[in-house]
């Protein structure tokens, strides 16, 4: 694993339970910061997905309206429950989308009262996905809670999938943590958690 410096990358270092030491990705995730990482097939850019004026950093920066929505990515299901209306998920739907977790594959699932807009901007769902990619299961377990996660592009731009590439588009304005992408061809499939229909291939 890897952590950052103000954008910079940088070797990680784990810090010991009794130290005073502040993780360094955490703190930029505390502070409101963007941040880089690598997902199953792109580099991903997000943030923390209850920090209005993050999200709406990130989405300036990536050119992207807030009417679309943003993708929730965690490192299991239990982190994405205050966003999500479990109850509201049909029966007959459960099986197909949990066996297809965890992997590159997003459901949009019907939102829970507290999500906010910011996430689910005009949609009566939310974009969400349990990821297998060791470093955004790391990043995800270190806060506690999912990263927004959309691609580290500028909207209509083809995505990053290497460090190099993301800081040739973002420079220094958002903080990078190392690591490869995995082994997926393209960004996740998106599906319809109520008819299965395939929103994006």
């Amino acid at each position: 694993m890897s952590d950052i410096q103000n954008g910079n990358v940088n070797t990680f270092t784990p810090v010991e339970a009794n130290s005073s030491e502040v993780d360094p990705v955490i703190a930029a995730f505390e502070a409101g910061s963007l941040i880089v990482y690598p997902t199953e097939a792109v580099m991903g850019i997000g943030c923390d997905p209850d920090n209005e004026v993050a999200v709406n950093a990130l989405l300036e920066i990536k050119q992207r309206p807030v009417e679309k929505g943003v993708i929730l990515i965690a490192a299991n299901y239990s982190q994405l429950l205050p966003y999500v209306n479990d109850n509201a998920i049909r029966p007959d739907r459960r099986t197909d989308i949990f066996s297809s977790w965890p992997g590159p594959n997003t459901w949009l699932l019907p939102k829970s009262s507290s999500a906010p807009v910011w996430l689910t901007g005009k949609h009566s769902k939310i974009a969400v996905r349990v990821t297998n990619h060791p470093v955004v299961v790391e990043l995800c377990n270190k806060f506690g809670k999912p990263l927004v996660s959309t691609s580290a592009n500028l909207t209509g731009q083809p995505p990053a999938t290497t460090t190099e590439e993301a800081k040739a588009v973002f420079a220094d304005s958002v903080f990078y943590v190392e690591g490869e992408v995995g082994g997926a061809t393209k960004p996740s499939t998106i599906r319809d958690g109520d008819t299965a229909e395939v929103i994006r291939a």
